[in-house]
């Protein structure tokens, strides 16, 4: 059985990268490209871990996370945060949601499912 990963990302281009790279790695992997659609693929998958930009047009991938923390059947759930903006006080503030990581882009394609990998239970 395949483990199951929720990605999410308004950049078409970036969405497919990061899901070619996760089905090479044999990850079942489902998209969404904004933050409400993301929360109904989530409840509706359950999956095992979240990528998750930071920058969505709808709401920002930190308020989804807070949103996802406080819903019992998600708090658990590991989130990757994947992100352009490196500033450390943003990152700083990814990283205080429980069960979160940071994952800068531009990624590296060699290593990127490795690096996803690790952070899940």
């Amino acid at each position: 059985m395949k483990t199951k990963i929720v990605l999410v990302d308004d950049n078409v281009n970036n969405l497919l990268l990061e899901e070619d790279l996760l089905l090479m790695a044999d990850f079942e992997v489902f998209t969404a490209i904004n933050a409400t659609d993301a929360l109904m693929l989530i409840k509706k998958v359950k999956p095992k871990i979240i990528i998750l930009d930071v920058q969505l047009p709808d709401m920002s991938g930190r308020e989804l996370a807070k949103i996802l923390r406080e819903d019992n059947e998600t708090a658990n759930t590991p989130i990757v945060f994947v992100t352009a903006s490196v500033l450390q006080s943003e990152v700083d503030q990814l990283l205080c949601i429980d069960n979160s990581a940071f994952i800068s882009k531009p990624i590296n394609t060699r290593t990127f499912a490795k690096e996803v990998r690790q952070y899940i239970k």
